[in-house]
Parts: structure tokens; sequence; C-alpha cells
């Protein structure tokens, strides 16, 4: 088995380039999507508590 830097054959390259996309495509519906209602509620009650990330009640 070889390995090349330079990406491989034009096959490799075009299989490289769909992984790419579909992931892109992936990752911009992960961004896209409402955050779910008991997340929200997590966090409200997180603030309401005041202990944010930084632990100084802010």
């Amino acid at each position: 088995m070889t390995t090349e830097k330079d990406g491989g054959s034009p096959k490799r390259q075009a299989i490289r380039a769909q992984i790419d996309e579909n992931l892109k495509r992936v990752y911009t519906a992960a961004l896209n999507e409402e955050l779910p209602d008991r997340f929200k509620e997590l966090l409200a009650q997180l603030k309401t508590a005041g202990t944010g990330p930084k632990g100084d009640g802010s």
C-alpha cells in the first residue's frame, strides 16, 4: 500500500472533495438547527442560579 502526500489519483481527489462537501452540508445543517427547549430551560436555570461558566455569578 502506498501513500501519496499530494492527494493521490484524480479518483481519490474526487472522493475527498465529495466527503468535504458532505461534511460541510452536515455541519451547516447542525448550525441551523434550533436549540431544543430542554436546553433552553437548563440554561435559564443556570442563569437564575448564578452559576455562570466562570462561577462568579455572571
